[in-house]
């Protein structure tokens, strides 16, 4: 996990600061949860005010409290780590509705209003994908790479379709196979893909050039058809189909780069923004089942 000084969620709290930490293998923040009610509540002793609604949301039946986990932070008062109650960004949120306090209606407007938008959309699944173009134009794609990127999301709900029938049905394993292609084509896990190119949360394939779309594309299909011809069964034999269809991609890549003379991948991305204190260790649940 890594310390996170970039304004994430954060930016509602009108520029208190929210301690947080990075979980790359969650792919998720984790938030102090004594800095949230600072920012949000009038108490003078936070930690004494979270214990009481520890309390009470318990008594509740709130499931809340189960999701807590100890990370060592860094402390604003005297520089030094210590271990802090933190939750995921679904928690924070889930916190956020539980706390009386009128600074916190800001984020339950946010959340309500969320939380409709998506009500509308189950009557009309139109207006997602109207959100999802309207965003990427935002950000500044363009009409014909937005076109193609939700191209490329029909594709991949093929590819896992195939996957499904023959065989995987659990998360994990279409992360495997998932990374089994990139592995193939570009040397790197999916994670280790982000990571060159600077990314959490966000989206990989959004900050790719249109030539690392097109050889991720081409991976998957080659996978997908090549699955659909041999129909692999199990997690062990859809690897090596994984694989076969990565290394179509492979080629491919190897044909450019020796036309090119340069290397096709690279660290750029979309992000007007960027990271610190990347390397920052902090001692978190796997070391300490290390122990």
């Amino acid at each position: 996990m890594d310390n996170n000084k970039l304004d994430t969620i954060t930016n509602l709290f009108e520029g208190k600061e929210i301690r947080s930490i990075w979980d790359s293998e969650k792919e998720d923040y984790f938030f102090s949860v004594v800095d949230v009610i600072s920012a949000l509540t009038d108490s003078s002793i936070p930690r004494n005010y979270w214990s009481d609604l520890k309390r009470k949301l318990k008594n509740e039946g709130s499931q809340l409290h189960e999701n807590i986990v100890q990370l060592k932070m860094k402390s604003q008062k005297d520089g030094k780590n210590y271990l802090t109650d933190t939750l995921d960004t679904k928690g924070i949120l889930r916190l956020i509705e539980s706390i009386p306090s009128k600074n916190a209606e800001p984020f339950k407007l946010w959340l309500a209003k969320l939380g409709n938008e998506r009500i509308d959309e189950l009557f009309n699944p139109e207006l997602a994908i109207s959100r999802a173009v309207n965003y990427y134009r935002s950000k500044g794609y363009d009409d014909k790479w937005i076109k193609s990127r939700m191209t490329g999301i029909v594709d991949r709900f093929k590819l896992t379709d195939v996957w499904k029938g023959n065989g995987i049905t659990k998360n994990y394993e279409y992360g495997i196979l998932t990374n089994e292609i990139y592995q193939a084509w570009s040397g790197m896990k999916a994670s280790e893909y982000k990571k060159l190119k600077g990314l959490r949360k966000e989206s990989l394939r959004d900050n790719m050039t249109d030539v690392e779309v097109v050889l991720t594309d081409l991976g998957e299909v080659a996978t997908r058809e090549l699955a659909k011809k041999h129909k692999p069964y199990g997690l062990e034999q859809n690897r090596k189909i994984a694989k076969k269809g990565g290394n179509i991609a492979k080629i491919t890549r190897d044909n450019l780069e020796k036309e090119l003379g340069e290397s096709v991948i690279t660290s750029k991305n979309a992000l007007n923004y960027k990271y610190v204190d990347d390397e920052k260790l902090i001692e978190d649940r796997k070391s300490r089942k290390k122990k």
